[in-house]
């Protein structure tokens, strides 16, 4: 599904049944809300340090190059997501220009200091491994980054994963990271074993992966693991593509979904995710305020617990 789809898809489920009065009133809601109800929380593992459960991604989305008026949008976005209690923006060189633009809307912005900010490596080679990560703090125009996260992980054996696991490592420990972690965005299940044999080996700080109610393998083994090895976990594609969305299009959010707080689609899609108490952080891409102070809503007031989720996969099979 390509960019305007993607983005079409949302605003018409905003603009649905229960998702209208909120998407009218969500502009002017994100601050007072923050004050009322204030987004959740959750330690890293590793640290103890508290991260804000809904963040930013930016594949796509942010590879604009040098489009001023969607570079002023963008800066907006990023501001609301801040100034809404989320701190985490995600990016990659593999993104096309979001790398650069997130760097320099940031400084453009003086915002770098309220973000935690995640970037990614990968290579086959050792040195060009090393070399992309020094122009990501280029880009990024920050020497220090939060997090460096190597890149899908199960297209490298195991040999050059440990090499330059231990190359991001040393570099963690010169200062130039926070955190260190993998990723991966392969579907099948022998990725989600590779995750899991990495992080019982290797004492990962974060994994990324995909998780959404579209696409649930992590649930079977990967969920228990991270939490058994205290590995913070980052949710991508937490709209499964805008799948779950088309799924639901047309249709009204159920009346019971009341229960833990989800007046919008996006809401009932996101408080899915963060009901495990495994998850640490999702990181919806988006370039509308609108949607963004619907995201960092997900993350305030009640939660589903484990039969309000059976209920809600229940709902989205039955689609």
């Amino acid at each position: 599904m390509n960019k305007i789809n993607n983005l079409y898809t949302r605003r018409a489920m905003l603009a649905m049944g229960a998702g209208l009065t909120a998407a009218a009133a969500l502009p002017g809601l994100s601050l007072a809300q923050a004050a009322a109800k204030p987004l959740l929380s959750r330690k890293i593992p590793k640290s103890g340090e508290l991260l804000p459960v809904i963040g930013l991604g930016t594949a796509i989305i942010f590879d604009i190059d040098n489009d001023t008026e969607k570079r002023a949008e963008r800066t907006q976005v990023i501001r609301t997501l801040l100034d809404g209690g989320g701190r985490m923006i995600d990016t990659a060189p593999s993104y096309g220009t979001a790398e650069t633009v997130v760097g320099d809307l940031l400084a453009a912005a003086k915002l770098r200091d309220r973000v935690f900010l995640a970037t990614k490596v990968r290579s086959n080679d050792n040195d060009a491994f090393v070399a992309q990560m020094k122009q990501s703090q280029q880009r990024l125009q920050s020497p220090k980054i939060d997090l460096m996260l190597m890149h899908n992980v199960g297209f490298l054996d195991r040999g050059m994963v440990a090499s330059q696991l231990a190359i991001v490592r040393e570099w963690k420990q010169q200062g130039h990271f926070r955190y260190l972690g993998v990723t991966h965005s392969q579907r099948q299940a022998d990725a989600n074993a590779r995750l899991i044999e990495i992080m019982q080996q290797d004492k990962l700080d974060f994994i990324q992966v995909n998780y959404s109610m579209a696409e649930r393998s992590v649930e079977d083994r990967l969920l228990a693991a991270a939490a058994d090895t205290g590995t913070a976990l980052m949710c991508n594609l937490p709209f499964g593509r805008a799948q779950l969305f088309r799924a639901v299009k047309g249709k009204t959010v159920p009346d019971w979904a009341a229960e833990f707080d989800a007046t919008t689609w996006g809401q009932f899609f996101l408080k899915y995710l963060l009901a495990n108490h495994a998850v640490n952080v999702v990181i919806p891409g988006t370039d509308k305020v609108e949607y963004m102070v619907d995201n960092l809503n997900a993350g305030r007031g009640r939660l589903p617990d484990a039969a309000m989720r059976k209920r809600m996969v229940a709902f989205i099979e039955g689609l």
